[in-house]
């Protein structure tokens, strides 16, 4: 630790937990660490240890008391040196003075280096910088203090800069303010100097530099601040043509339609934009005291030809607060804070070709209180006016993005299957995690941890991972499309696996080490774009792979080498991959000859050897392009003739 103060977690119940610090646990001597033991207390020398504890975790915090300013003349209590503290601590946890876990820490602090002098009030000239450096030292920004890193600055002491003397600022901030630049006669800095160079160079001081004003600004620019509102899609004269798929919703007022959303970090965004045409489901935390009211449902929205219709909004009270109140901190009656909210929000949007003919809201409000933690959930599903008056709906038989890739287990007399990822919970362990389903045209990325014994059998751990990564694909076919029919085993893609591999390695009965473990779960889809109704692409998916990516696991010793239970880390990786629909029709002999004379295919361009003198050329006339030619034509001629012997000849006679 470099600061006064440092915190850190313990995992797990800490009831009855005894926490203690200990002072230079090392031994003068042998240099190495006493045996700790659960004697101490919350407090050694200068130092604090302060335990807030929680449900499954207690944040534990050392922090320093003493003060860090540099000492003054007859001054104690203070840092004599800017090295101000080098200690060894050792944080303790036991239970029934059985020693549950160490934490080692290095201090090394350093002294404030804010300057404790009196300020002069003589204004200080500072010279034009377009014409003049500033300073010397540009990196020298604190007074009275050395800057790390700034080797120009003269405030640093040799030992100061021993310690920063490998990772100086260069450049100009460094110190360089007037580097020699590469036109000057003596400037060695070009790789390649051509040979004109010391013909057209110059000489001049490092006073009169083009680096001269670097950091001189003439003008102040005020900042954009970036708006969601933007200008309507129209032109004047020009009417709104309508929505395509994945266009933003517009309102009346120029802006985004926007319902709170899952960003891709996993947080939510309360101002996201609504897709047409896209649907989504999400759920989102937060509390009393962070609670934000989302677009009011009096705006009209932009139907796609110019008008705009209400939304037709219905208001419900939350009987079962249950559902979505998922953790509650204990308070005193007296003391609650309640305030009505809004726990849930159903958008339907009835749509027809490219626009929008109706919007129907479903609002869900109840009472919120302080210390209560909400799970909100938004809603959006587009209904196409066919589905909404009872007919037909109409039939996109293709998957669409950020829907469930159906999956299927053909060799069950249920075919119903799961394809899933992790879903991690609590401390990440596989035993807590949860599924969910693989979503079409998502690139996803999860995994868990696996409690290992060190003397776990290889062969055991091997069969017990293999078996958490099978359980994530409960199916032997994927479906093609999201209508696939469980009847048709053309609908179906039969997933294709590759076993991982083994190389058969003996330890040697070693402990704690086991190869070839297939601790990574890779899942590579193929799809293509096989059509489109109604303007909405059609995706299908091809051909599904599975295979796994083995690793070497090996027992890691903790402090003390007290633990006998290590951890493995699984993933499971999916990947999309688009393919065309149909296969590239081959490139014949012709082709092949013709691209290399392609001036788009090749930097060397034969056809345009000539160019200057065909009537593509546009630079002169083309009368004085042609005498130009054919002057040079006759030079070379002339040049041909005169290299001959017989002309040499010739001349002499």
């Amino acid at each position: 630790m470099s600061g006064p103060r440092v915190n850190s977690f313990f995992l797990g119940n800490s009831s009855g937990v005894n926490f203690s610090i200990i002072l230079s646990p090392r031994d003068e001597e042998t240099g190495k660490l006493q045996l700790a033991n659960c004697s101490g207390s919350k407090r050694a020398g200068d130092w604090n240890l302060d335990v807030t504890p929680g449900m499954n975790t207690s944040k534990v915090t050392v922090s320093l008391t003493r003060t860090l300013e540099l000492c003054l003349p007859n001054a104690t209590e203070c840092c004599p040196s800017p090295l101000c503290l080098v200690e060894t601590l050792q944080v303790l946890a036991c239970r029934d003075s059985v020693l549950l876990a160490q934490l080692l820490i290095q201090a090394e602090i350093f002294a404030n280096s804010s300057f404790p002098g009196n300020v002069s009030e003589n204004a200080t000239i500072i010279p034009n910088q377009a014409f003049k450096p500033l300073g010397s030292c540009p990196c020298n920004l604190t007074a009275g203090a050395c800057d790390v890193r700034c080797c120009c600055d003269l405030e640093c002491t040799p030992d100061l800069q021993q310690l920063f003397s490998g990772s100086c600022f260069t450049g100009v901030f460094g110190g360089d303010v007037n580097p020699p630049f590469d036109q000057l006669c003596s400037s060695q800095s070009m790789e390649f100097t051509p040979e004109w160079f010391f013909f057209l160079c110059i000489q001049s001081s490092l006073d009169n530099t083009p680096f001269l004003g670097y950091f001189y600004h003439g003008s102040i620019s005020t900042p954009k601040v970036p708006s969601f509102k933007i200008p309507l899609q129209t032109s004047p004269g020009k009417p709104f043509t309508g929505y395509r798929e994945g266009d933003p919703i517009i309102t009346e007022e120029d802006d985004y339609f926007t319902v709170p959303q899952q960003s891709l970090v996993g947080q939510c965004v309360g101002n996201a934009p609504v897709a047409y045409l896209h649907n989504f489901d999400v759920k989102c935390l937060t509390n009393l005291e962070s609670y934000k009211d989302g677009l009011p449902h009096d705006v009209r929205i932009n139907t796609g030809t110019a008008d705009f219709i209400q939304q037709n909004v219905v208001y419900r009270t939350i009987s079962d607060r249950g559902k979505f109140i998922t953790e509650s901190e204990s308070l005193h009656a007296a003391e609650v804070l309640c305030q009505n909210v809004t726990f849930a929000e159903h958008y339907k949007f009835i749509w027809k070709d490219k626009n929008i003919e109706q919007v129907n809201v479903t609002v869900f409000r109840g009472s919120l209180c302080d210390g209560e933690i909400l799970t909100q959930r938004f809603t959006v599903e587009f209904l196409s006016l066919k589905s909404a008056d009872g007919e037909e709906p109409l039939e996109t038989p293709g998957y669409q993005a950020g829907k469930p890739v159906r999956a299927a287990n053909m060799n069950a007399s249920d075919p119903l299957g799961s394809l899933n990822i992790w879903q991690p919970a609590d401390r990440g362990l596989c035993a807590s995690a949860t599924y969910r389903p693989v979503l079409f045209g998502v690139d996803s990325y999860s995994g868990c941890i696996l409690e290992v014994d060190i003397n776990e059998d290889c062969s055991l751990l091997r069969g017990n991972v293999t078996e958490k990564l099978n359980a994530l694909i409960q199916a032997t076919h994927i479906g093609k499309r999201d209508n696939s029919s469980y009847s048709d085993l053309n609908d179906w893609v039969e997933i294709i696996r590759l076993d991982p591999f083994s190389s058969n390695v003996s330890t040697g009965g070693l402990k704690g080490i086991c190869p070839d473990i297939p601790a990574n779960l890779n899942i590579r889809i193929i799809f293509a774009k096989v059509g489109a109704v109604q303007g909405i692409p059609q995706q299908q998916i091809l051909a599904v792979q599975i295979s796994y990516s083995t690793v070497l696991w090996q027992f890691q010793c903790g402090l003390g080498c007290k633990n006998t239970v290590s951890f493995l880390p699984i993933t499971a990786s999916v990947q999309f991959i688009e393919v065309p629909a149909q296969p590239p029709i081959p490139v014949t002999r012709y082709q092949k000859i013709y691209a290399e004379f392609d001036c788009n295919q090749n930097e060397v361009c034969w056809p345009q050897l000539l160019y200057p003198l065909t009537r593509f050329y546009t630079g002169e006339p083309y009368s004085q392009c042609l005498a130009k030619g054919l002057l040079l034509a006759f030079l070379v001629l002339l040049a041909a003739i005169m290299n001959n012997p017989w002309f040499s000849k010739l001349w002499k006679r």
